[in-house]
């Protein structure tokens, strides 16, 4: 398919969880004018505690520069698990790569949303990096109990996959109460600053709703959810979910 622009976050390249060959079969199927990387592409947290880099993870960065190299307008918005590259930036590769820290997107709708990976607006990555540390921590310890659970439900003949971690994100309180207060703070610097929507990731929670006016997009991750957020010639909006392939 191709489309106007095509959102996507949270790769986690250079970590075991990273589902780099479905982004692959999703970037061979899928084209755009604009490739928005909305953040945690490579997890450079991960590799400071432990480096590892699959083939697949150098096939993504090669597929997403072969895009550029072709004309497609590539915009990397940086993470926190990719600040290192924060200190370069504004870093231009070539005529259609960008590395950048936040972005304006026009979208054809008329409206003018704020691009960022969302960390700059999250308390505890900012103020007490230590504890976001120990968070991503626990979350790949989460990811590790859901391997082990499927595992276990696949014998019993459960073969629908069930996942722990988003489990808790979408029922324990305070995880709740956190990715209510990101959307609720996204959403009100946009208004304040004169914007119709946010664009962000950071969170692994694909969605699209709005507040006060204010258009919210999330386009998800790829270690979980498998999500992208597009924008057609239509001027449409969609959340694509790549899980099980198209």
């Amino acid at each position: 398919m191709k489309y106007k622009s095509i959102f996507v976050s949270d790769i986690h390249l250079g970590t075991k969880f990273s589902q780099a060959d479905k982004f692959l079969d999703f970037m061979k199927e899928n084209e755009s004018e604009n490739l928005y990387l909305v953040g945690d592409i490579i997890d450079g947290w991960a590799m400071k505690r432990k480096f590892r880099w699959e083939q697949s993870h150098s096939d993504v960065i090669q597929k997403i520069l072969r895009k550029a190299r072709k004309g497609t307008r590539v915009y990397f918005v940086t993470g926190n698990h990719d600040e290192f590259l924060r200190p370069f930036i504004p870093i231009l590769l070539g005529e259609n790569l960008t590395v950048l820290n936040e972005a304006d997107y026009h979208g054809l709708n008329g409206k003018r949303y704020y691009v960022t990976h969302g960390d700059f607006f999250d308390s505890v990555t900012m103020s007490k990096k230590w504890l976001a540390v120990a968070g991503d921590i626990g979350y790949g310890l989460l990811l590790n109990l859901n391997h082990s659970l499927n595992f276990i439900r696949r014998k019993f003949g459960i073969n629908r996959y069930w996942s722990l971690s988003k489990y808790v994100k979408d029922n324990v309180k305070q995880s709740v109460s956190f990715i209510t207060d990101f959307e609720g703070i996204l959403t009100n610097h946009a208004k304040q600053q004169g914007y119709d929507g946010i664009i962000c990731g950071h969170i692994h929670k694909a969605e699209m709703k709005e507040f006060a006016g204010i258009e919210y997009k999330n386009s998800g991750d790829w270690v979980e959810s498998c999500t992208a957020l597009i924008e057609t010639f239509d001027g449409a909006w969609e959340i694509i979910d790549w899980s099980n392939g198209q």
